[in-house]
């Protein structure tokens, strides 16, 4: 790891890069832990060299604005306003963390990227057993470069269809987290007609989408998604006054609390306009969306209400809805 932050020869960068992301791949979560501590605390800012710039920039006299006139105007060069901008420069420069260097280098190093979502990943598994101040500022600072070189202007928006690689579908299968993909005819009728699935996809992260959404075309908002799933036939495409997100799903675990969702949906909503005026002309986009552990919390309450003879102040469930669900739990 310290080769791969201090190395300056370009020509073995790459291989002290390998070799540094193969022994990660080897580690167990344990040594994963202590490599983090290890580059958490002793590759941090140099908070001695901070503290001694900001002393002297607080020693400055601040510029009046008469001061300042006078220095443009006399086009000094040194003086008060270069020891300004020298000082400055060199705070921001010491406010970087040495782990910086690695995540950058990483950054261009082929399938770097990928590596970095899978470190952050780990780091965060760590944070959920372990709150540690320095695995915090870490966690944050490579968060902040991701959001960086993930923005939307470097993802290409890719409408994924029947016709793309196996390997490509594989995933959208396998990562699926809202409406799990049964089979081949489901995973079919998803991309068919009346349907669009969308992803966001990365140069550095070649044939696997970072984050996908999938939307049905229907002559009206459904109400449970049953409706989407099941339809039959699915509603001709020219008849849709209504598109309809019905599930999204992120691949990468280490890019947790990276906004692409929000940049994927705008994206899409504006596609679907372009590509289907008549549904742009009645502006209907809705979303069917599940409220995460709902029927677990749902069914407690009812457990806990049959159990002590109460009844819920409001009635939530019809009956029928009730019985059901307490059959099933």
């Amino acid at each position: 790891m310290h080769s791969a932050i201090s190395m300056n020869k370009t020509e073995i960068l790459d291989a002290v890069l390998n070799d540094f992301s193969e022994g990660y791949s080897s580690l167990t979560q344990e040594n994963r832990r202590r490599l983090f501590l290890i580059l958490s605390r002793d590759y941090d800012l140099n908070r001695t060299q901070v503290r001694e710039l900001m002393k002297q920039f607080l020693g400055l006299e601040l510029p009046t604005g008469d001061k300042v006139q006078d220095a443009v105007a006399g086009h000094e060069e040194e003086g008060y306003l270069s020891t300004f901008y020298r000082i400055e420069r060199n705070l921001r420069h010491a406010l970087k963390p040495n782990y910086e260097l690695l995540f950058e280098r990483l950054n261009k190093y082929p399938g770097g990227l990928k590596f970095l979502s899978i470190m952050r990943a780990d780091i965060l598994t760590v944070l959920a057993e372990d709150n540690i101040a320095s695995l915090r500022a870490l966690d944050s600072y490579l968060k902040e470069k991701l959001i960086t070189w993930l923005s939307p202007a470097n993802l290409e928006l890719h409408q994924i269809t029947w016709d793309d690689p196996a390997s490509l579908l594989e995933k959208i299968v396998a990562y699926e987290a809202v409406h799990p993909i049964s089979n081949l005819i489901d995973l079919k009728r998803r991309l068919g007609v009346g349907r669009r699935c969308f992803g966001y996809l990365h140069p550095a992260i070649p044939g696997e989408p970072l984050i996908f959404i999938e939307v049905a075309l229907m002559k009206n908002v459904a109400q449970t998604i049953q409706e989407v799933l099941w339809d039959d036939p699915p509603t001709p495409e020219r008849e849709a006054t209504s598109a309809l997100f019905y599930s999204i799903s992120s691949t990468q675990p280490g890019l947790s609390g990276i906004n692409l969702g929000k940049f994927l949906i705008k994206r899409v909503i504006d596609l679907v306009k372009k590509d289907m005026p008549h549904i742009s002309y009645c502006q209907t986009f809705a979303t069917l969306s599940p409220i995460p552990g709902y029927v677990q919390w749902l069914l407690s309450k009812l457990a806990s209400a049959e159990r002590s003879g109460s009844t819920f102040q409001e009635n939530m469930l019809e009956p029928e809805e009730e019985r059901a669900l307490m059959d099933a739990s």
